[in-house]
């Protein structure tokens, strides 16, 4: 008889930094890019923020893949991107992604020492729905949590796991011509917060899916 089983094992996770990592920042932002994306270059568009106050901190999802397909037979010049979670036994991913993010926001505020900065939680894309369960279910307090680009998982629990997104300052951000957010979709999710008192703001800006650079600035005034 086949049967599936499971075991918990050490791995290293890779994060990305802007900003002094033993200063005293008045704000830390801890941003989770998105489906196929990498860290180092999601980081990237944060670089503006930079200002000598803020500490930045990208965590690069466990599951590495090839995102463009072999040429000849090598994946040697293919892009390589990172997946938070997949349909496949996606509730271990879900638990071993929030016990790592607990773990990285533990060891940042160790670092940090005295400092007792603003915590700004952004995720764009597919990050929405993970930041959205790590707040949610994790060890992490946020004061602003920016949701770019998608949507809060069906599956999370307002009324059980919803506290830590009513203690955060709540941010919905979407570009007008996103093709990848349904917009009734978006609306059933305001009226979804609403129902379950979970206040929130929408932004919106004539752009796609991307994070755009005039949004981040607002947000970072």
């Amino acid at each position: 008889m086949m049967r599936e089983h499971h075991i918990p094992v050490a791995r290293t996770a890779r994060y990305f930094t802007l900003g002094d990592l033993h200063g005293t920042p008045r704000e830390l932002w801890f941003v989770c890019h998105g489906y196929g994306q990498l860290a180092e270059r999601f980081l990237r568009r944060f670089a503006p923020l930079d200002d000598g106050q803020r500490l930045i901190v990208a965590p690069e999802a466990l599951s590495r893949f090839y995102v463009d397909p072999a040429a000849s037979g090598t994946h040697a010049q293919a892009r390589v991107g990172a997946s938070w979670m997949t349909r496949e036994d996606r509730l271990s991913e879900i638990d071993d992604y929030i016990r790592y993010l607990d773990a990285l926001y533990a060891q940042v505020m160790q670092e940090l020492g005295e400092a007792h900065p603003r915590v700004v939680v952004l995720g764009f894309s597919q990050g929405v729905a993970t930041v959205c369960r790590w707040i949610a279910r994790g060890r992490a307090r946020a004061d602003r949590l920016v949701l770019w680009g998608g949507l809060i998982p069906h599956d999370l629990d307002l009324d059980a796991d919803g506290a830590g997104l009513r203690r955060a300052e709540l941010v919905l951000v979407t570009g007008d011509s996103d093709a990848l957010v349904d917009r009734t979709a978006l609306a059933d999710q305001s009226r979804r917060l609403a129902g379950h008192r979970v206040r929130f703001r929408e932004v919106s800006y004539p752009g796609g899916h991307a994070v755009d650079g005039e949004v981040l600035a607002r947000l970072g005034g």
